[in-house]
């Protein structure tokens, strides 16, 4: 006859609380539930498992190493259910997300962490390219990106639009201008975000567009990067305008040839969208639309 997983409970909260009545209690079950499990299991294994005595049950050597083991199972089974429950209630847990801008990802971070700062969220900075394979190889959760490549299976939240403009210290030349042009920038330093990243792809066509080339360009990894490149005064910094947080040395000016506007996406696959976890978050990056309109 097969033991079941009813057979090793019942025996197991019998034999840790020396009660056939405050084991069914504990397991939400009738008394008699229990002693039939328990009867079973000891025609299985032709040993007497409980002996009634007037003060209580009294556990036989054969229930004894038997529970050793079962006792651990138990509670294996017990620790599942409660990881299964925390996972649940978002009280512990992993999110991995990915950005190529720390605007506006790191706000709806921030505020997720200090809600559920039991669950360990990471979260990665890189080039529009680098997210969108990561995202593809599901190697993260969420992935929060300009433009994304409509790829099948995956679920897109539309988070705001944004254009990329010229980023300077306020102390340069060109700070003192309403507005710039390419040709502006020509025999300036410009300092850019990594082959591979949006913003190059974009300025590299509008400059083939008008048939004007950059004289110095300065490659950087990632969007702050390119922000401590500005404040040292190596160049002028093409990138989304709200793509990092203001700095009272930063400016940041228009660019004629750069006034479309690009979609910042929440994507995550269609799946794992059904998670707690990213449920929760998308649901947080909605709340904080309002909050990025208004600022």
């Amino acid at each position: 006859m097969k033991i079941s997983a009813h057979q090793i409970e019942a025996f197991t909260y019998t034999a840790r609380l020396k009660s056939f009545s405050q084991a069914a209690n504990a397991l939400g079950v009738t008394q008699s539930a229990i002693t039939q499990h328990v009867a079973n299991l000891e025609r299985t294994m032709g040993s007497k498992l409980f002996i009634r005595r007037r003060e209580g049950l009294e556990v036989t050597r054969a229930a004894e190493e038997l529970f050793r083991l079962s006792d651990r199972l138990c509670t294996l089974e017990q620790a599942i259910g409660e990881k299964i429950e925390d996972y649940r209630d978002l009280k512990s847990g992993y999110l991995s997300i990915m950005a190529n801008a720390p605007r506006p990802a790191l706000p709806i971070i921030a505020r997720f962490s200090q809600l559920y700062p039991d669950v360990k969220t990471t979260f990665s900075l890189g080039s529009w390219t680098l997210a969108m394979e990561r995202l593809k190889n599901r190697d993260v959760d969420i992935a929060i990106v300009t433009e994304p490549t409509q790829l099948p299976g995956l679920y897109s939240l539309e988070l705001e639009h944004q254009r990329f403009c010229a980023h300077m210290r306020y102390d340069h030349p060109l700070a003192k201008r309403e507005r710039l042009s390419l040709s502006d920038l020509v025999h300036e330093a410009v300092v850019l975000p990594e082959v591979g990243s949006m913003t190059q792809r974009v300025v590299n066509e509008q400059l083939l567009t008008h048939k004007l080339s950059l004289t110095r360009v300065v490659e950087m990894t990632t969007y702050p990067v390119v922000k401590e490149a500005i404040l040292h005064g190596i160049g002028v910094g093409i990138m989304l305008e709200n793509c990092f947080f203001p700095s009272q040395q930063i400016t940041s000016r228009p660019i004629e040839e750069l006034s479309q506007t690009y979609p910042t996406f929440l994507v995550s696959p269609e799946d794992k969208n059904d998670l707690h976890f990213v449920k929760r978050f998308v649901e947080l990056a909605v709340e904080e639309m309002p909050k990025r309109q208004i600022s």
